[in-house]
């Protein structure tokens, strides 16, 4: 099964190949979203940050997919639009609330900002507390071109159904969503601008998941915001350099921000990883870079 130009949007470019998988004989083991925060990780709900929805509409939505309605969270303006469409990228969690509550902070921002959960078909997160077998029983057996084309139809609905303009379509995700960043911008040709927080540019291939992030640096098509902490022990800054050179030297545009005290998951609110300071700025910084370029 290859994928092509249709109403999920355009063909697969630097990545192609990719099959999106048996969706129609899985089915969704997720019909509805994560109620609260994950219980997957070590949690510090003093600190978490709260949107609420004056004005803005959000909450849980139905995102017709290949095979059938594929749980996601959106929220937007109030009014009549269209709005700037930034599609959002979970961390391994799964859209909990700390991933709403980033969608509810781009609504106030003016985008129609979209979640869709994308490791739906492959296991329930809202039940799994193991970072291991979360990782090697939903994330690792995900294929690339399923959560693409997933990405694709969420786009296509925001547009028909979300008061969206694809016109200005931009993508943000964290963790292995800013993985999912680098390689979707490498997918999507009409992509304005594309944001990775802390995403790994290596690991292993297979054969659903083919490529990593960094073999496609040189292949983007949007100008791209990489967002890292230099105490990442997970992410070699060296290794973002690369792929950072790799995209310029191919006539692409990556902008690098490291922050130097800064761990893996420095924006996540929730976490004790969280830095405020970093998070804030970096925040700003991915705001002012989707207008920068067409997203806004």
């Amino acid at each position: 099964m290859s994928i092509h130009d249709d109403a999920r949007g355009p063909t697969l470019g630097g990545l192609e190949g990719l099959d999106p998988g048996p969706l129609s004989r899985r089915g969704f083991v997720m019909t509805s979203l994560i109620t609260g925060l994950t219980l997957a990780t070590a949690r510090v709900e003093a600190q978490v940050i709260t949107t609420d929805a004056s004005g803005i509409e959000a909450g849980e939505v139905k995102i017709p997919a290949a095979d059938g309605p594929m749980p996601g969270y959106r929220a937007m303006p109030t009014g009549e639009g269209p709005f700037p469409i930034v599609l959002v990228v979970e961390e391994i969690f799964g859209v909990h609330e700390y991933i709403k509550d980033i969608c509810r902070r781009l609504a106030k921002a003016g985008y129609c900002a979209v979640a869709p959960e994308l490791y739906a078909r492959q296991g329930d997160l809202s039940a799994m507390t193991d970072v291991k077998k979360i990782v090697s029983d939903v994330i690792l057996k995900t294929p690339d071109g399923q959560w693409i084309a997933d990405l694709d139809s969420t786009a296509a609905w925001a547009a028909s159904a979300a008061k969206g303009d694809l016109g200005r379509l931009g993508v943000m995700g964290w963790c292995r969503g800013g993985r999912a960043v680098w390689l979707y911008d490498a997918h999507r040709t009409d992509l304005k601008a594309a944001v990775a927080w802390y995403g790994p540019l290596g690991g292993e291939r297979s054969a659903i998941q083919p490529k990593t992030a960094g073999d496609v640096a040189g292949e983007i098509h949007a100008p791209l915001l990489a967002l890292y902490g230099g105490a990442d022990t997970g992410i070699p800054v060296a290794s973002v350099e690369t792929a950072r050179d790799a995209a310029q030297a191919a006539g692409k545009s990556v902008e690098l921000v490291v922050y130097p005290d800064a761990p893996h998951g420095f924006h996540a609110d929730y976490r004790p990883s969280y830095r405020k300071d970093a998070a804030e700025d970096g925040w700003k910084r991915a705001l002012a870079f989707l207008k920068q370029h067409g997203v806004g």
